[in-house]
């Protein structure tokens, strides 16, 4: 899922300071799961922000809507008959739903609530961790299912460096090394071999040149 955290309540009125009108906009999905932009954040949040603007004796609207993706036309259509009432939405999906309420609602200035981090799994309440940069070139078939570009500090497709000691890395002594885990893993599922065979250079520039990347499937497009 993609993880994401809220944004300072400081940060977030300095942005909606100048507008009266407000709709703060949440997402059932990854932001909900993380606890960063579900429909509990966006109550707190937007009585949070009326409470600011009543102290400040500023008269603004603010309304909430959880929506339940932003990432889908279809759901960000539940708002259109609204959007013409207000002056500014405050967004709290991750940066992928800010950027589409923004491009289907062009007149209407959209701000981020939440910092997007990466994406990543819980490991218990109130924690997550990385595990995937979305590099479009997956190779977790080579290495045991751990992803050495996530989860190396420096992102090494062969390893270990020579300074992870004792299983740790010297990035941080309390972080497990990421190819020593891979080690680990090839001897549990008995391709320890695997380890020898060493991964290409990555060729980034056929995933990230020229702009933002698409995937068309024209056996289910419509």
């Amino acid at each position: 899922m993609i993880v994401a955290k809220q944004k300072p309540l400081e940060e977030i009125i300095e942005e909606l300071q100048d507008y009266t009108k407000i709709l703060v906009a949440g997402c059932n999905e990854c932001v909900t799961v993380c606890e960063a932009g579900g429909k509990k954040e966006t109550a707190i949040l937007a009585s949070s922000l009326r409470m600011y603007f009543l102290n400040q004796g500023k008269d603004v609207k603010i309304d909430e809507v959880t929506l339940e993706r932003q990432c889908d036309h279809e759901y960000l259509e539940e708002i259109r008959k609204v959007i013409g009432s207000y002056e500014a939405i405050l967004s709290l999906a991750c940066g992928v739903g800010v950027q589409f309420m923004a491009e289907k609602y062009f007149s209407v200035p959209v701000f981020p609530g939440v910092d997007t981090c990466f994406m990543g799994v819980t490991e218990e309440r109130g924690v997550w961790s990385e595990r995937c940069q979305g590099c479009g070139q997956c190779i977790l078939a080579r290495t045991a299912g751990i992803c050495p570009v996530s989860r190396c500090a420096k992102r090494l497709l062969n390893g270990p460096c020579g300074g992870s000691t004792k299983g740790k890395c010297e990035i941080d002594k309390e972080l497990d090394c990421a190819w020593q885990i891979i080690i680990d893993r090839l001897k549990e599922l008995g391709k320890l071999e695997q380890y020898e065979q060493l991964s290409p250079i990555k060729d980034w520039s056929t995933e990230r040149a020229g702009g933002p990347r698409k995937i068309t499937r024209e056996d289910i497009r419509q």
